[in-house]
């Protein structure tokens, strides 16, 4: 990584100040970073490159831009940026220039463009701002071929619509599959990686089996992974039916705890099923196991489910208590755990999700009210940290893909020991959120600090 980077607040100046092609710099700056003056180098923005002149500015520390050039580079207004020069090919980037994907826009709603979560988008406007980076935000459909995209940026007070380069870096944000699965999206993520080194992370979803099945896969994360197994036939059931006296059928892809099934063991041969549904739990009895199999076929012809041991979670109450693990990438590169919160069933409900009406406490207040036995409290919110890094790097080593942030929900038996129920590889914003207060969340300050060390703009 290039080292010597420095933030510079960045003006637009209008006609009449020069040529076209002059940017003004500090003499402090030139200095610093040993910039010729006078002579023709490249300037680099994301994809965008041109040959520019530089001209010293005196003795302030600002970046003067003409009007042309700073809408060819998507920048409409005064900004903070990090510069860095590398004299072997005498190019002076700016940056970094960050792009996130999101899945829709609302031009018609200008004060919020992106719904319900235009507030996370302005606080990582402000997190750029603070940071010295340059954030816009596009949707599937200005996804294309080109070497720019018409994003969304935010500035003199207001959002507007703009034509900016392909960025540095994307954070794919898309909350459905198939609008990340679109021969477009696809198109972008593989020709900005290839024809401008873009960076692409959180680039694709995770289903639960193949996050268990990688996992699997790793003697040491044994140790967290229930038995688990994509359900195909009806021995798969009788199979894992016969270990565990409770048993979870999970849709493969499905998020927000919808669609899960609880089946349990009852006196004989019998069953009980319990179903997620909008207004609580519905409970079903079925005289055998291939009777309650057989009440499945419809919906698998639909939906493929993983078949999961079931746990003897700690409770609040008879309410199960699971938690919520934010594992982002640093500055550095490294994983490090932003967050952990408990989540606690509602009281008509096996699942914690908050759409479901499960709430969230600090993990030392949940831990101190549960069933985990006594002995175990203490050391409890250094094992659920250590197990949410050691999958987290799992992950990495094991899935093919490039995740920036990952939301891992895990549980604890009365035991104590550590059981992971899954991984999201696009964590809510919303669900995982450090109780703390404060203007600019850790979880959105990290983002742009990884994206920052992608970039090399550290």
């Amino acid at each position: 990584m290039l080292k010597s980077k420095s933030k510079i607040a960045v003006q637009v100046t209008q006609g009449g100040h020069g040529a076209d092609d002059a940017i003004v710099l500090g003499e402090s700056v030139l200095k610093h970073h040993k910039i010729p003056s006078g002579t023709p180098i490249a300037l680099r923005f994301g994809s965008y490159r041109t040959a520019v002149r530089v001209v010293s500015g005196g003795k302030g520390d600002t970046m003067r831009l003409p009007s042309a050039l700073a809408r060819s580079l998507g920048i409409h207004g005064a900004v903070s940026l990090r510069l860095h020069f590398r004299p072997s090919t005498q190019t002076l980037s700016l940056g970094p220039l960050i792009g996130v994907l999101v899945s829709r826009d609302y031009p018609q709603q200008p004060d919020r463009p992106f719904g319900s979560i235009t507030m996370f988008c302005r606080e990582l406007v402000d997190a750029c701002a603070a940071q010295g980076a340059h954030v816009y935000f596009f949707t599937p459909e200005a996804a294309g071929p080109g070497p720019r995209i018409d994003g969304w940026v935010h500035g003199d007070g207001g959002w507007r619509k703009a034509s900016l380069p392909v960025p540095d870096v994307v954070n794919n944000r898309l909350t459905a599959r198939k609008l990340e699965n679109r021969p477009s999206v696809q198109q972008l993520f593989r020709e900005a990686k290839s024809r401008y080194g873009t960076q692409v992370f959180n680039e694709k979803f995770l289903d639960k089996h193949e996050v268990f099945d990688a996992l699997g896969k790793d003697p040491s994360l044994g140790k967290y992974l229930p038995e688990s197994r994509l359900l195909k036939s009806f021995a798969d059931l009788k199979t894992v039916s016969s270990r565990h006296a409770t048993v979870f059928l999970k849709p493969v892809r499905g998020s927000l705890g919808k669609g899960i099934i609880k089946a349990s063991r009852m006196e004989g041969e019998g069953i009980l099923a319990t179903y997620t549904a909008p207004t609580g739990i519905r409970r079903q009895a079925y005289p055998t196991l291939a009777k309650f199999y057989g009440s499945l076929g419809g919906k698998m012809k639909t939906v493929r489910y993983q078949l999961q041991q079931g746990l003897t979670l700690i409770d609040i109450g008879k309410r199960p208590v699971d938690f919520r693990a934010l594992v982002q990438r640093s500055g550095t590169g490294a994983w490090i755990v932003t967050s952990v919160v408990a989540r606690t069933a509602g009281s008509n409900h096996f699942v914690s999700n908050l759409a479901r009406g499960g709430t969230l406490s600090r993990v030392k207040e949940a831990v101190g009210r549960s069933s985990l036995a006594p002995g175990y409290k203490a050391g409890a919110s250094a094992k659920l940290e250590k197990a949410a890094l050691d999958i987290a790097k799992g992950i990495e080593e094991r899935i093919p893909a490039h995740f920036g942030e990952l939301g891992i929900d895990l549980a604890m038996d009365t035991g104590g020991r550590v059981w992971l129920l899954e991984v999201n590889s696009k964590p809510s914003k919303n669900d995982n959120t450090p109780l703390e207060g404060g203007k600019i969340r850790p979880s959105v300050r990290n983002m742009i600090q990884y994206a920052r060390y992608l970039a090399g703009f550290q």
